[in-house]
């Protein structure tokens, strides 16, 4: 029997046979050497994973210095007695808060990254918070959210940083939780309403017959489905009863998404469903003293609600109001001054409306303009020098319209009937605007250097806010739906807002001061 030949060395895969020892310990000695990760012993400081001067650390002292107790009303757990331990409310009201300053709105969010975030890591201690407990915190606490942003006015009042001398009131649309194929007619709406109360017939069928899981989720999901639809036939009543045609009634519609948005038009002069959110920002450091959200698309009517709020808020009323054109009406100038509140505002396009106005139609040459008033007879005369005598009066907010007229008779061979009064059957007419003396006053305030210079410093401060919630906090649209939801996060996005001047202007000198 034939000795095998001995292996080669340098076969792949095989091991040498014939390696010396030194060698081996030579190639062990070459081996690098590194730390091992050993996570069964790892211990974290939590003082280490964020610095002195984050604005978590600035915001949980902050919530040690306010009156939380109207959030611990609701808790049912006591001390001794067995139960499940809520989540400290203020907690959860310093993760909203930090979360909103993030540009983070989504609960899910929120507790995914107390996770993993260092900072909502410091702020938790390391414990996650379920997102259902942060959902149901931020929409279930209104009375006390709103207590808690008039206290910290009152903090910043304190500090020296709010004044009502002077305050800025400015609107803006923010877009609802609903998209433009979501609005309805009232045909389409009681159509979709019908098949939802079919389905739930139907899934109450199949529940009797084998109940499951899956069963009940599919229910819940059309009977909210159906609540949506109810809703928005009830708002689309509303709408329909503000339009002015049948027409525009049968052309009405409601959002099955959020019955409660209206579509309006936006800064780029589109339109999209939104709420409009009023903003009364004092003119010292920019503090916002009041929110609130409404569903009208028109600013008129807004601005004695925010007076109101901005005294339930600090306890006293602003003594000077300022706003743009869009607030600027008579009955607001009366309604200002009566409540010794003085108002700077641009009269806008009611600023055309001179003394007297006619129809439209007419040729330039023949415009109110072009008409003089005999104030000792109270008639006009017209170009050609016919006659208009007084024929009665109307009342109006802040003023009286008196009416003018002349005979028929009298222009029915004027050369000129066509250019002056092309559609009149009785002779041309126009009316002359008494304004009351509030309202002449105001008018006449507005035309001074000082009003005007005012009226300047207005967009620098009123829009200062609208920009810092909409590009730092990215509140562009609303992530909740309905009128009261959509106020509570506004609600939260401005008292993080505070927070934040709060932060800027005290809390980081006194820390850089120390």
């Amino acid at each position: 029997m034939n000795n095998p030949e001995p292996m080669s060395p340098n076969l792949p895969g095989l091991e040498s046979q014939s390696v010396s020892q030194p060698v081996a310990k030579a190639e062990a000695a070459a081996q690098p050497r590194v730390r091992p990760v050993d996570r069964s012993q790892l211990a974290v400081d939590l003082e280490q994973l964020i610095e002195e001067d984050h604005p978590a650390r600035a915001l949980w002292a902050l919530t040690e210095r306010l009156d939380l107790k109207a959030f611990y009303a609701s808790i049912e757990a006591v001390e001794g007695v067995a139960g499940r331990t809520p989540w400290d409310p203020r907690l959860l009201v310093s993760l909203w808060v930090y979360g909103y300053s993030r540009g983070i709105s989504s609960a899910r969010e929120i507790a995914r990254r107390c996770e993993w975030e260092p900072a909502f890591k410091w702020l938790c201690g390391m414990q996650p918070v379920n997102y259902h407990t942060l959902s149901d915190f931020r929409v279930a606490q209104g009375s006390a959210l709103q207590e808690l942003f008039a206290q910290m006015l009152g903090v910043l009042r304190q500090e020296g940083v709010v004044s009502l001398q002077r305050v800025m009131h400015d609107g803006t649309k923010i877009k609802a939780s609903a998209s433009a194929d979501s609005f309805r007619r009232q045909e389409r709406l009681q159509e979709h309403l019908e098949q939802a109360r079919q389905q739930i017939n139907t899934l109450n069928e199949q529940s009797e017959q084998q109940p499951s899981r899956q069963q009940a989720a599919r229910k819940r999901a059309v009977q909210e489905r159906q609540q949506r639809l109810e809703q928005a036939l009830e708002q689309l009543q509303q709408i329909q009863v503000a339009k002015p045609t049948a027409q525009d009634k049968a052309a009405a519609r409601a959002s099955t998404s959020d019955p409660q948005a209206r579509v309006m038009k936006q800064a780029d002069g589109g339109y999209a469903p939104s709420y409009n959110v009023q903003l009364s920002t004092e003119a010292s450091h920019k503090v916002i003293v009041a929110v609130g959200v409404s569903q009208n698309g028109n600013d008129y009517a807004e601005l004695i609600g925010a007076i109101e709020r901005i005294q339930q808020n600090l306890g006293q009323k602003p003594q000077q109001l300022v706003t743009d054109g869009g607030f600027t009406c008579r009955e607001n100038i009366l309604t200002t001054a009566a409540k010794g509140i003085e108002f700077i505002g641009s009269w806008g396009q009611q600023d055309k409306k001179g003394a007297a106005e006619r129809q439209p139609g007419v040729a330039p040459e023949f415009d109110a303009s072009a008409f003089e008033y005999h104030e000792p007879e109270d008639h006009f005369r017209c170009p050609v020098g016919v006659v208009l005598e007084h024929q009665g009066q109307r009342e109006l907010v802040g003023g009286v319209r008196h009416d003018y007229r002349a005979p028929a008779s009298a222009c029915n061979g004027c050369a000129f009937k066509g250019q002056c009064c092309p559609t009149a059957v009785r002779g041309p007419s126009i009316s002359r605007l008494i304004e009351e003396p509030e309202v002449r006053q105001f008018r006449q305030k507005m035309a001074t250097t000082q009003a005007q210079e005012i009226y300047r410093q207005r967009a620098p401060v009123a829009e200062f806010p609208n920009a810092w919630l909409k590009e730092k906090f990215g509140l562009r649209q609303f992530r909740l739906r309905g009128l009261v939801k959509v106020g509570l996060e506004a609600l939260w996005a401005c008292l993080t807002y505070n927070i934040a001047q709060w932060v800027r202007l005290c809390w980081r000198p006194r820390l850089a001061a120390n």
